[in-house]
């Protein structure tokens, strides 16, 4: 069994049940632990009167831990047989608080959206939040493509960017028998004001390729070159996939704008699962 767990973010709300569920089949694919976690948050833009604020609060948390348990009994039901664990956490900010409950998982998986009324703020934007943030992979769960045969797909963009991803990618595919499509976008077609021969660049991203396809013989992989821009492209290819592996910078100066112009659009139109993988 592995030693990390995978942790999933639960809120109430369907995405989040699709993510909870999706979770659950991962970690006994994984043969790991499912751990859910939920936050008891405040929304930051209400402030009750005193008086109330230990009843509200007091609801607030009811209302999670309820979900917490729902949850768990979702997961049970998707993957018997799975160690399940549930924590409730109580934090002013939502966001780093899901963030900061992957440090020590093995990925972090996020519904695409959160539940009406209070708990709205939990999941949405902070899954964009936290798939840009966290430690650990982050998958955000959409409606599953169900790809047959089963495919991954992978955004590559070149050797140092790409190694976290591929390496995610491979041993996704290796563990669903899958199929694996490394696809290489981008939005200009020139290079020092002339064309780059397609042949010499297929050349290149198969070569990124060859290390990854000898530790994976099993896992037919191949390689596809598309101009247009990466959010879009990827976007598009979750249509037809299983699961779409992005990578990213380390969080630091000057990565996360270069981050968002590809994760975010690709989260906010994907058709399916994405998981963003930070570099190692």
């Amino acid at each position: 069994m592995a030693a990390k767990p995978i942790v999933a973010g639960a809120d109430g709300s369907p995405e989040s049940v699709q993510a909870v569920e999706w979770a659950a089949r991962e970690a006994a694919l994984r043969g790991t632990s499912l751990r859910i976690v939920a936050v008891a948050s405040m929304p930051p833009r209400m402030s009750p009167n005193p008086a109330t604020h230990d009843t509200v609060a007091g609801h607030i948390e009811e209302d999670t831990a309820e979900a917490l348990s729902a949850a768990a009994s979702q997961a049970a039901a998707a993957a018997p047989g799975v160690a399940i664990e549930t924590t409730l956490l109580e934090h002013a900010a939502p966001a780093t608080a899901l963030a900061d409950s992957g440090q020590d998982a093995l990925m972090l998986v996020l519904g695409s959206r959160g539940a009406g009324g209070f708990r709205a703020l939990i999941l949405g934007s902070v899954s964009r939040y936290a798939a840009t943030h966290a430690a650990c992979p982050v998958v955000v769960v959409r409606e599953e493509a169900m790809a047959r045969p089963p495919q991954i797909v992978v955004g590559v963009h070149d050797r140092t960017d790409s190694a976290a991803a591929l390496g995610f990618a491979f041993e996704e595919a290796a563990l669903r028998q899958a199929r694996l499509v490394a696809t290489h976008a981008r939005s200009r077609s020139l290079v020092g004001g002339h064309e780059e021969p397609p042949d010499e660049e297929q050349r290149t991203l198969d070569a990124l390729l060859a290390s990854w396809r000898e530790k994976y013989p099993d896992v037919p992989a191949s390689a596809e070159i598309i101009h247009g821009h990466p959010g879009r492209v990827l976007a598009g290819a979750s249509a037809r996939a299983d699961l779409v592996v992005l990578g990213r910078h380390a969080r630091g100066p000057g990565h996360g704008r270069s981050v968002g112009s590809v994760t975010h659009p690709v989260l906010h139109h994907a058709h399916g699962p994405v998981v963003s993988v930070p570099g190692e």
